[in-house]
């Protein structure tokens, strides 16, 4: 799973270095014998606990009020739609596990997907036909 927990990280973050830090931050929140539902969901609030910090230069526990919250709440949705697809297919989850460690509605993660793969490939090709890891746009 250790395979997958960084494959997820690299595509998330584009950084090796970021990639680095996110598995370690996941690892050192989960339970040894944790289930590996558990897993991704701590790797998910570990993602969105370093991008807060990174983007905003707060920390996790600051306020965030008024224009602030709006910009937080469409990053994360558009990274919960990046990371729906990734698990979809880096560790191969059934979409029933992906709401589940999203905690959203199974339709949301069923149209995040079909929406959601789309756009991924197209920010994953670029106009000269060459593949890279880049942020989802």
């Amino acid at each position: 799973m250790m395979d997958d927990i960084y494959s997820l990280a690299l595509w998330m973050t584009g950084s090796e270095k970021s990639a680095n830090e996110l598995v370690r931050s996941t690892y050192l929140k989960v339970q040894r014998n944790a289930p590996e539902r558990e897993v991704f969901k701590t790797f998910r609030e570990c993602f969105f606990r370093s991008i807060d910090e990174n983007i905003s230069g707060r920390e996790p526990e600051s306020s965030v009020t008024g224009e602030d919250s709006k910009v937080v709440s469409l990053r994360q949705r558009f990274a919960d739609i990046k990371l729906s697809v990734l698990l979809s297919e880096i560790p191969g989850l059934k979409h029933r596990d992906i709401s589940k460690i999203i905690g959203k509605p199974l339709e949301t993660i069923r149209l995040w997907l079909s929406s959601g793969r789309q756009s991924l490939a197209h920010s994953v090709i670029s106009l000269d036909g060459t593949l890279s890891a880049g942020h989802f746009n």
